[in-house]
This record gives C-alpha cells, structure tokens and sequence, in this order.
C-alpha cells in the first residue's frame, strides 16, 4: 500500500518543482545609452564598482540560476540558524531542570 502512495507523492514533489523552475523567467534588460559627465575621483569609481557587482552574479544574459540559488541558499542559512539557536536553549534548559531535580532549594537561583 506505501509503494502506490510513495510514487504518488514523488510525483507531486518532481511535478512542483519543475513549477517552480519554470517560474524563475529572465528580466529584460534594456541598455540605455547615458551621456554623463566624466569624473574621475576616486569615490565614483568605488560606487560604480558597488552597483555593477550584482550584475556580475549573471552567468549570461538568460540566466537567473545563480540569483535564485542564492535565495535557496539564504533560506537554508537562516534554517540552520534557527535549528542551533533552538538546540541551544533546549539544552540549557535540558541543564535547568537537571539542576533543579538534583536540588530543588536552589530552583529560584537557577531560573534566574
């Protein structure tokens, strides 16, 4: 009985993903000739290399792979983070409440 339900649900998983794949679609990109003035300081140079550099992040001019894995990535992160943190105070108050069963008298100081 699993089996049928098993193939079932992996097919729905392969077909959602496939949905979500296809959902990324390229932006256009328009380029725009600009006449602006040449200025040749130090600061405009930094602050042109800080606005092209997330335009480097496409590999070619139909690609949007490595944004949108980027965001998985992201998502994975702050999963991880929260997954530690939770374990962390599980411990600790896994620790408590050890403390508290070995010596009730001090349960106030160890809440505290």
């Amino acid at each position: 009985m699993s089996a049928p339900r098993s193939l079932v649900l992996t097919a729905a998983v392969l077909l959602s993903c496939g949905a979500l794949f296809g959902a990324f679609v390229p932006a256009v990109r328009v380029s725009v000739p600009v006449s602006a003035p040449a200025i040749s300081t130090l600061p405009a140079a930094l602050s042109a290399a800080v606005l092209v550099t997330p335009t480097i992040a496409y590999a070619d001019d139909s690609s949007v792979w490595i944004p949108a894995l980027s965001a998985v990535g992201a998502g994975f992160a702050i999963g991880l983070a929260a997954i530690g943190s939770g374990v962390g105070q599980g411990i600790a108050s896994g620790r408590c409440i050890d403390g508290i069963s070995r010596q009730p008298e001090v349960a106030d100081d160890l809440r505290g």
